[in-house]
């Protein structure tokens, strides 16, 4: 299970309706509402602030999150729409959906890059560039990796790092359905530089 799940603060929201939801934007709140799982929905406040800055923190919407709620247990949930103002591009509205540990979400894992002094390419003063830090992944809820290790062992300069090169868990799957590349050892800029000079006196020879 992956290990950094964020907290994701709400409190109950009294009432419900439009003019429930409207009384909590005059108050400084996002209305929200919380359904799925088996449970009777529960209508949530979030604090204007709060949640404007875990939005504008990115993915949002693709990654699993573990909201509190005072009084209640905590729960795994993921967004499913944040309604924004058409003018203002605020949010206005938050959807969350309740996770049992069988549901498939797709969500983004790190890429964590080991054995770094083991890669003759970074030996040899090669650069790691990384495509993707952050894989998205289709998985359980139940069962999500804490991180995609790569292994830099023996790799040297001009290798790319593909997708089907990382063992994934048993259950995960790409959410791209093609071999993408992960990252790559680059020659160093001095070696760019020469090769280039090199095919521009190979073009004019």
């Amino acid at each position: 299970m992956a290990g950094e799940i964020q907290d994701l603060i709400a409190e109950v929201r009294t009432g419900s309706g439009k003019g429930a939801a409207r009384q909590s934007r005059r108050a400084g709140k996002v209305p929200g509402v919380l359904y799925g799982g088996g449970a009777d929905p529960v209508n949530l406040d979030f604090d204007f602030n709060y949640l404007l800055k875990k939005l504008r923190q990115g993915r949002f919407k693709s990654q699993l999150w573990n909201l509190k709620v005072e009084g209640q247990e905590d729960v795994r949930v993921i967004c499913r729409d944040v309604q924004r103002d058409v003018v203002k591009d605020m949010p206005t509205h938050v959807d969350l959906m309740r996770l049992l540990r069988t549901s498939r979400i797709n969500l983004f894992v790190h890429v964590e890059f080991i054995n770094h002094a083991a890669a003759p390419g970074l030996k040899k003063g090669g650069t790691l560039t990384v495509v993707r830090p952050d894989v998205e992944l289709n998985v359980l809820a139940g069962d999500i990796p804490e991180k995609l290790v790569v292994d830099l062992t023996g790799h040297n300069i001009g290798d790319v790092i593909h997708i089907s090169d990382i063992k994934l868990p048993e259950g995960v799957q790409p959410v791209i359905h093609r071999n993408f590349v992960v990252a790559n050892l680059a020659a160093p800029s001095g070696l760019r530089s020469a090769g280039a000079d090199e095919a521009e006196e190979a073009e004019e020879a």
